[in-house]
């Protein structure tokens, strides 16, 4: 790891497990933080494979996971009052700001998060 940390959001690891080279290159070398919420949306595919499965938990495993905490709840919260994204979002969100870290992610709607630092891939 080169000491750089960010939180990524869930799409950038599901292009990862798709074999993204791109998504790949934003993540490698990198501490991975990941919100409890990009923890559970990346089972959120029906029929997944046991194969499926352990990849999902060994990308986990690598990767730190923020637990939904009273700070990251309460961040939310706010969120949801001056913002107009989806509850998931808001909690990805409010774990990169709790963790002061930029966040990794294809979904421009994080744009409306005028305090969050991002990396927006294309």
């Amino acid at each position: 790891m080169n000491g750089i940390s960010i939180v990524s959001d869930t799409n950038p690891l599901i292009y990862l497990l798709n074999g993204s080279q791109k998504a790949a290159s934003y993540l490698n070398g990198k501490q991975i933080w990941i919100s409890v919420i990009s923890e559970l949306e990346l089972f959120g595919k029906k029929g997944l494979t046991k194969a499926e499965k352990r990849e999902i938990d060994f990308l986990i495993d690598n990767c730190f996971v923020a637990e939904l905490n009273a700070e990251i709840k309460s961040i939310t919260k706010d969120l949801l009052q001056i913002t107009t994204i989806k509850l998931p979002d808001a909690i990805i969100a409010a774990t990169a700001l709790y963790l002061d870290l930029p966040l990794l992610t294809f979904d421009s709607d994080f744009t409306r998060v005028p305090q969050l630092k991002l990396f927006i891939l294309e």
